[in-house]
């Protein structure tokens, strides 16, 4: 109620205590009769509870194995722009967890198989404590690397009532976006500090929606907006320009981003794969008895009943790779 619907703390306590009310005299009785049938709640609470704690670990500790594995950008940037593979023609979305830095499970990818699509695109989903999230404002896109690596991140963003499991067109909104991004970043180098010209910030913010820090360095994300916004005459003005700079022209800059468009859309022709990593947790052979049903028994078999991506956003099967790792806690 706080954090989320920023209630009054006035009306919180009001709730709480009314809340009490009921749920005392509930419990006072149930433990004052437990020899007439007042263990059967009292089971059942602690049956849920423990699935819930079970459910909570396990997840926290793959978040944590993944955060602290996820590869850096040193090693990407050391690989060169071919990632050290052959890249063929075509688009793999990678699904990930992360919202920043690559997942160590692209680095497993890698390792083990000798190929990886010329255009790679690492997709996070995460779900805001929000009613809903507008589709212009649903994907964040960014660069990871130099523009010759091709390699992109999208983070789709659902509220708590989003139906996604109806986005039969999943696949071609994070086109969209992606395309969208290679403009609006086209437009914004075009017009870059460096340059004649400026943009002001506070005009932008339809088209900035989130800025990040990782590894140092500022990266921005772009929505899916209209481009009117950001090619409005009133969103330029003259900046002061210090020492000798290199104006990039427009025509340069709109050549630039057609070829790139122009490779997007033959990856597109070429074939999309949707690589969806799926890390095992288990528990270590020292651990005791009580960890190892809890995390190799009933998170094992909560993981399997759990919905995955690949249902929810209707990945085709033949358009599916599921790449696994294991990781012991």
């Amino acid at each position: 109620m706080i954090l989320v619907w920023r209630s009054h703390w006035i009306l919180v306590a009001i709730f709480t205590a009314l809340s009490l009310l009921v749920e005392v005299p509930y419990l006072s009785a149930v433990l004052f009769k437990i020899g007439q049938g007042g263990w059967v709640p009292l089971v059942i609470a602690a049956a849920f509870l423990i699935i819930m704690y079970v459910w909570h670990y396990g997840t926290v500790k793959r978040y944590e194995f993944e955060m602290h594995s996820k590869v850096s950008m040193a090693w990407i940037l050391g690989l060169g722009p071919s990632l050290g593979l052959v890249r063929v023609p075509g688009i793999g979305f990678v699904y990930t967890e992360l919202a920043s830095g690559v997942p160590h499970i692209f680095s497993h990818f890698i390792t083990n198989l000798p190929a990886i699509h010329s255009v790679v695109v690492f997709v996070c989903v995460k779900y805001l404590p929000v009613y809903t999230v507008p589709v212009e404002e649903r994907f964040l896109v960014k660069r990871i690397g130099p523009k010759n690596f091709h390699m992109f991140r999208c983070v789709a963003r659902y509220g708590y009532k989003d139906l996604h499991k109806k986005d039969d067109d999943f696949e071609k909104m994070l086109f969209d976006s992606l395309s969208l991004f290679v403009r609006l970043e086209s437009m914004m180098e075009g017009y870059s500090d460096s340059d004649e010209y400026s943009l002001f910030g506070q005009h932008m913010k339809k088209s900035i929606d989130l800025t990040s820090t990782e590894n140092g360095n500022e990266n921005t994300f772009y929505s899916n907006v209209d481009l009117s916004y950001a090619s409005s005459y009133d969103l330029i003005q003259p900046a002061q320009s210090q020492g000798s700079s290199l104006v990039r022209t427009s025509g340069q800059t709109s050549q630039t981003t057609g070829d790139e468009l122009e490779f997007l859309n033959r990856c597109k022709e070429a074939g999309v794969v949707h690589i969806l990593g799926n890390t095992i947790v288990r528990a270590r052979r020292e651990s005791g008895f009580a960890k190892k049903i809890a995390v190799d028994y009933i998170y094992a078999f909560l993981r399997r009943i759990c919905r995955e991506n690949s249902v929810m956003f209707n990945v085709p099967h033949e358009s599916l790779l599921n790449v696994g790792q294991i990781f012991y806690i």
